[in-house]
């Protein structure tokens, strides 16, 4: 099971550096687009996470899974997957919706790296 935590974990990370690289890279772009990539790295980072959840007291049996945490985490990518959802079709993604999404995803970002 440690094995099946190691991957979910680096898939988890390639899944959110991928959201936050697709999103910086509209940075100058006029008109902004989503990336259909975002939806599919929200997606890949919810399903890693879900494994990593049902695999952590095995792969980690001396350590607590921080349900609040978690529950907030999920919360946060699964905003991030119904506004990219909505907007995945339109021909411009507004800046305040480009916006959001980022500071969703280096929201997730900070809860994962300073919460213990």
């Amino acid at each position: 099971m440690k094995a099946a935590f190691l991957i979910a974990y680096i898939a988890h990370m390639l899944a959110i550096a991928g959201i936050l690289g697709l999103l910086l890279h509209q940075w100058n772009k006029s008109p902004r687009k989503l990336s259909p990539g975002v939806l599919h790295s929200a997606a890949t980072a919810l399903i890693a996470g879900l494994v990593m959840v049902g695999s952590f007291t095995a792969a980690k049996p001396d350590e607590t899974l921080n349900h609040t945490k978690i529950g907030i985490k999920l919360l946060v990518v699964l905003i991030i997957l119904g506004i990219s959802y909505l907007n995945l079709k339109k021909s411009e993604l507004k800046k305040n919706v480009w916006l959001l999404l980022l500071g969703l995803t280096l929201l997730n970002i900070v809860i994962a790296t300073t919460w213990h």
